[in-house]
C-alpha cells in the first residue's frame, strides 16, 4: 500500500501543477505570491487562492485573474489546492486553519513560529499520519536555511549544543548603541522608524520571539521537546552605552543571544543578553542578521548565517519549503518516521563567566559590603572595572565573576538588591566563551 500512495502522489505532481493557496496577504503573503509569478516558468507551483479578511483591501492587479480571492476560509480548505501557506501570524486561528487543512488532506507550509513552537509536536503528528508534508523552514531566521541544515545537512552528527543571534530587531537595537551611543529609547524609535520594529516591540527585546525560535530550533537540532513557558527569558531593556564601554574594555560586545544544551540528561536552554568575544561570529553581526552556530559530536561546529528579517527573505524560505514539499510529497509515504522528540528536565542554571553592573551613591566600603556577599555564596571575584568621569549620585562599574551557575548568584543578587548604596538593581549577563 505504502508504494501504491507514493506512486499516486508521484503521478500527480509530475503531471500537472502543483496548486498552491495562500493564508495571509500582508508583507510575506505579497512577497511570496511575486515571487511566484517572477518565477512561474521555473517550476510546478501556481497560485489559485488567497484567502485574507477584508480582501477588497488587499487585491492586486499583477496577480492573475485565475486566482480566487476570499474572505471565507472554506473555500481553501475545501479545493483542490495541493499545498496551503499559512502567513498569518498568531496561534489562533492559524492553528484551527493548518489543522483542518492536514486533515482535508493537504500539505501545509508555515512561516508561523508562535504555532509551531506551542503546537509543532502535535501538528507534525497528524501530518504523518495523514501522509503529508508539513514545512516550516521560514519561522527561523528568515532566509536562513537552518533548519533544513540541521534535520539533513547535519543529520548524520549528533548535536548537542545550539547558540544564537535569533532576533533581528534586538541585533538592530544592540548595533545603535554599541555604534552611535545612543539611548535605548533612541534606538527602538529608530527600529520602528526602519521597519524592523512593531509598535508594540514586546515579544523582541523580552526574548519571546526568539524564545519561540529556540523551541522549535532545540526539537529540530537536539530532538528535544521543550515548551516556550519552560525557557527563561531576559529582556534588553536595561543596557546603555555604558555596558558596551565595559564590554569593550574586556575584549567582548552584547547581543541577545538564544541558546540550547543537552548536559547529562538536562536541556539547558535560555533567551538573555551575553557577552561574546570580539572574534566570535556572533560578534560580527549587523543590523537585523541572524546567526545560528550547532555544535555536534563528530563535526564539531557549524555556522548557518543571513538576513533574518523582512518580507523577501522570508519569501525565499517560504518558496524553498514549496518546491521541498513538491519534492517529497511523493516519497512521504515510503520514508521512515523521524524519532519523536525526547522530553528533558530544563533548566536556565548555565555555568558562566559572569558581568555584573552596579550603578551606586559613591561611599566607603562599597566593595567590601559587595565581596562579602559574594564570597558567603562562593562566588569569585575575577575582576573590577570603574571608568573615570561619572558622577558620585550614580556612579557606575563593573564586576566580573569567575564560572558561576545562575541560580548561586541570582540569590547573591537578591542579597545585594537590599544594599542601600545602590541607585538602580544591579545587571547581571553572561559572559560566552
Amino acid at each position: 500500500m505504502a508504494t501504491s500512495i507514493g506512486s499516486i502522489e508521484k503521478a500527480r505532481c509530475d503531471a500537472r501543477e502543483c496548486k498552491v493557496a495562500l493564508v495571509g496577504f500582508g508583507t510575506v503573503g505579497k512577497a511570496v505570491a511575486g515571487l511566484l509569478a517572477a518565477r512561474t516558468h521555473e517550476h510546478s507551483l501556481r497560485l489559485t487562492h488567497v484567502f485574507n479578511r477584508d480582501i477588497c483591501s488587499k487585491r492586486v492587479g499583477w496577480i492573475g485573474d485565475d486566482v480566487q480571492w476570499t474572505e471565507d476560509i472554506n473555500d481553501v480548505l475545501a479545493s483542490d489546492a495541493d499545498i496551503v501557506v499559512e502567513l498569518m501570524g498568531g496561534l489562533h486561528p492559524a492553528y484551527e486553519f493548518v489543522r483542518r487543512a492536514l486533515l482535508e488532506g493537504k500539505s501545509v507550509v508555515t512561516a508561523n513560529k508562535q504555532l509551531m513552537a506551542r503546537y509543532g509536536s502535535e501538528l507534525m503528528q497528524l501530518s504523518r499520519e495523514k501522509r503529508r508534508v508539513l514545512a516550516y523552514g521560514a519561522c527561523v531566521a528568515g532566509g536562513v536555511p537552518v533548519l533544513s541544515g540541521l534535520h539533513e545537512g547535519l543529520g548524520g552528527d549528533r548535536l548537542y549544543k545550539l547558540c544564537g543571534v535569533l532576533n533581528g530587531t534586538c541585533n538592530y537595537i544592540l548595533t545603535k548603541l554599541e555604534r552611535e551611543g545612543v539611548s535605548f529609547d533612541q534606538a527602538l524609535d529608530e527600529a520602528k522608524q526602519a521597519g524592523y520594529a512593531e509598535a508594540d516591540p514586546t515579544d523582541d527585546i523580552d526574548g519571546y520571539d526568539a524564545r519561540a525560535k529556540l523551541v522549535i530550533l532545540a526539537r529540530a537540532g537536539l530532538n528535544a521537546e521543550v515548551n516556550s513557558e519552560q525557557v527563561v527569558c531576559r529582556s534588553i531593556r536595561r543596557l546603555t552605552k555604558t555596558d558596551f564601554e565595559y564590554a569593550h574594555q574586556m575584549g567582548y560586545t552584547i547581543r541577545q543571544i538564544s541558546r540550547a544544551e543537552v548536559e547529562d540528561g538536562v536541556l539547558y536552554a535560555a533567551v538573555e543578553p551575553a557577552l561574546v568575544p570580539h572574534d566570535s561570529p556572533l560578534a560580527k553581526l549587523e543590523g537585523s542578521q541572524n546567526l545560528v552556530v550547532s555544535t555536534g559530536e563528530f563535526g564539531g561546529e557549524t555556522v548557518f548565517s543571513g538576513h533574518g528579517a523582512g518580507g523577501n527573505p522570508t519569501a525565499v524560505a517560504v518558496v524553498s519549503d514549496l518546491l521541498h514539499v513538491v519534492r517529497s510529497q511523493a516519497q512521504l509515504a515510503m520514508e521512515p518516521d523521524r524519532p519523536r522528540p525526547r522530553q528533558y528536565e530544563v533548566s536556565s542554571d548555565f555555568e558562566a563567566a559572569r558581568y555584573m553592573r552596579f550603578v551606586v551613591r559613591d561611599a566607603p566600603g562599597i566593595i567590601a559590603a559587595l565581596a562579602g556577599v559574594l564570597a558567603k555564596h562562593e562566588l569569585n571575584i575575577d575582576s573590577i572595572l570603574q571608568q573615570p568621569g561619572h558622577g558620585k549620585s550614580a556612579l557606575p562599574f563593573v564586576v566580573s565573576l569567575e564560572p558561576c551557575r545562575t541560580a548561586s548568584l541570582d540569590v547573591a543578587l537578591n542579597e545585594i538588591s537590599r544594599f542601600e548604596f545602590l541607585t538602580e538593581p544591579p545587571l547581571s549577563m553572561p559572559i560566552l566563551a
